[in-house]
């Protein structure tokens, strides 16, 4: 994957950036570099545009005090954005967090600017995505304990104004698709890189193949991998994320996720983290009403506040030594999950009293019982152990009762990677010294960013930071190619 420049027979195209992959990073450093007055050249082994940020449902997670914020009546400061994300993250990265916060507000003005539409509207109720073209929603833990406690919690999940939920990301990426053709950046689809060249050791272009035909792209500048994650590569799969190979788990993922960029800057000398971090998740609900059960282990007990994000409530089900879980609901909470048909959330059965659901589920005699018990007393008071947020807090004795399955092997889970290529804030690739590659950068899922696994995530991490990332490092590259043009 590495070739050195003495040995290619010479080069086809020459541009002052070389973005690989375009997907929202990708798009993004494109536009960033072009107006910085850097040639950009995108390479891109799908037909057209978009990859796996085009079946996104298009939340970016901003905050801060957003116009959207702002408009629907919630208080949001960078710092209080930042510290929940310092509390949330399991590996945080202090200096990024805190770019990514303060620059926020203006990030979503650059969003706009480029014509992405977002309302000022929000959605007040829980739900994986809102329905129609609302934009703000609650989109993580901020509510829950223990981070509302670390900051004032305010929704970030701002939404593309699409009918659709499924189509927010496409409509994000047809704008940012057209806004690069109008600044005359040139795509070349079809092509996929399968090599790195190399000059005295520097990164200074990439060898792609077309439809059998070898091509070399010269970068000045240098070369952005934007290749996205790798989902479809069962090799690394298996290596760092085998849960994922599972057939009850459904890869969000383009074909492309190929773990492409990842291999092409390992093989340039690259560290790697988070390789083992994945959103991983199974969507019990809406309807909000479920979020009154409550979620046991085989044990009866309860492990998680049941209001936790899903991919957190997700994350602790894989926690636990049986991987089994259910959600226990009463008439007063009872309803079907919206989801729950596509995602084979079955009802177990339904009971007139918690002895025998506890026997059919096969737990230990009087365990649910004292767990029901001790929930519901504690809930007639306001409180909860597990720090429930009060608002989803009621006494749990109104049967007949009911089960679902959240187990992992019976429910079905939807999962991205999240690890990839070690980066500075302006996204230059390092090795595990610290030292950079020269000439080589990457943004977006092939590189290692805030979102690191599921349980400290929240939807609209990706969209968010691939493109808040991808307009830095374009910038960044540019700047170096323009620099150099102006000195020769």
């Amino acid at each position: 994957m590495l070739i050195d420049a003495s040995t290619i027979p010479g080069w086809d195209r020459t541009a002052d950036v070389i973005v690989a992959g375009f997907g929202m990073a990708g798009a993004c450093a494109a536009i960033e570099a072009s107006e910085s007055g850097a040639s950009v050249l995108i390479v891109e082994a799908a037909a057209g545009s978009g990859g796996t940020s085009a079946i996104a449902t298009g939340h970016f997670y901003l905050g801060g005090g957003t116009p959207v914020q702002k408009a629907c009546g919630f208080e949001d400061s960078p710092e209080d954005m930042a510290a929940y994300l310092m509390a949330a993250s399991v590996d945080p990265e202090p200096e990024r967090i805190a770019l990514y916060a303060k620059s926020s507000v203006d990030h979503f003005a650059w969003l706009e600017r480029q014509g992405i539409p977002f309302e000022r509207s929000y959605f007040p109720s829980k739900a994986v995505a809102q329905p129609g073209t609302e934009c703000l929603i609650w989109t993580g833990n901020e509510k829950v304990a223990p981070f509302r406690d670390v900051a004032h919690p305010a929704p970030r999940g701002h939404k593309v104004a699409v009918s659709d939920p499924e189509t927010g990301g496409g409509r994000a990426m047809q704008v940012l698709t057209r806004r690069t053709e109008d600044l005359g950046v040139e795509a070349l689809y079809g092509h996929r890189v399968t090599a790195l060249v190399l000059e005295d050791g520097r990164v200074v272009g990439v060898r792609c193949l077309a439809a059998g035909q070898v091509t070399y792209l010269r970068a000045m500048g240098g070369v952005v991998l934007t290749t996205g994650g790798f989902g479809q590569n069962e090799r690394l799969l298996s290596k760092h994320l085998p849960d994922l190979m599972s057939e009850h788990v459904v890869r969000i993922a383009d074909a492309n996720d190929l773990g492409q960029g990842i291999e092409l800057g390992i093989a340039a000398g690259a560290a790697t983290r988070h390789m083992d971090g994945a959103f991983i998740s199974t969507y019990w609900y809406p309807p909000e009403k479920l979020i009154n059960g409550i979620i046991v282990n085989s044990k009866g007990e309860r492990f998680v506040p049941e209001d936790s994000y899903h991919a957190r409530t997700a994350g602790q089900i894989l926690a636990q030594p049986d991987r089994r879980a259910w959600l226990i609901v009463d008439s007063e909470s009872f309803d079907w999950p919206l989801y729950g048909k596509s995602l084979g959330i079955d009802l177990v059965d339904g009971w007139e009293d918690v002895a025998s659901m506890e026997r059919d589920l096969g737990m230990p005699e009087g365990a649910l019982q004292k767990t029901i018990a001790d929930y519901s007393a504690a809930a007639a008071e306001g409180k909860d152990p597990l720090g429930k947020n009060p608002e989803w807090l009621r006494p749990f004795d109104d049967g007949p009762y009911a089960a679902f399955d959240l187990s992992f092997g019976s429910a079905s889970y939807r999962a991205f990677t999240l690890g990839g290529l070690v980066v500075t804030l302006e996204g230059e690739v390092l090795r595990e010294d610290g030292t950079t590659i020269e000439g080589l950068y990457a943004a977006g899922s092939c590189a290692t960013n805030l979102a690191q696994e599921g349980l400290s995530y929240a939807s609209g991490l990706c969209l968010g930071t691939a493109s808040f990332f991808g307009r830095k490092t374009g910038a960044s590259v540019a700047c170096r190619a323009v620099t150099a043009r102006s000195e020769n």
